[in-house]
């Protein structure tokens, strides 16, 4: 069941995602707007479109969350990598974001008093406070 929900998600987000769902849905909701006439604007006629894009709002959520966490689990493990594989970061930010509110804060903190003791570059491109790489291993 887990496999066909991953495979179905994603195959949908990525078809949701493109150009020509979006036109099908304009045409789709003109083709409704146009069959007013037709069916009188009649409750029926207005509880269709709004049933229909309640359902479809409704298992969107759902798709939309499973691709976000798909992708904040994809991006997470590829920083856990860098981390792992260079010499001089530390190892302790690998799986950062499964600890506590408060000890990610901490971290943070820490990691924003460490930046600011070194010696800061001159501006550019309108952003502050960077420090160089070398500025960094230095320290």
């Amino acid at each position: 069941m887990n496999n066909f929900f991953e495979t179905f998600a994603n195959r949908t987000s990525r078809a949701m995602g493109r150009p020509m769902t979006f036109v099908l849905c304009v045409l789709l909701i003109l083709a409704w707007a146009l069959s007013g006439p037709m069916f009188h604007f009649s409750d029926t006629w207005q509880l269709v479109i709004n049933t229909g894009t309640t359902i479809i709002t409704f298992l969107m959520v759902f798709l939309i969350q499973n691709s976000q966490n798909r992708e904040g689990e994809a991006l997470q493990a590829k920083l856990d990598e860098l981390i792992r594989a260079l010499d001089q970061a530390q190892n302790r930010f690998i799986a950062l974001e499964k600890r506590p509110e408060q000890e990610i804060l901490e971290m943070r903190e820490a990691c924003e008093a460490e930046a600011g003791e070194g010696e800061l570059e001159p501006s550019s491109a309108g952003v502050t406070g960077s420090r160089s790489v070398a500025a960094v291993t230095a320290s």
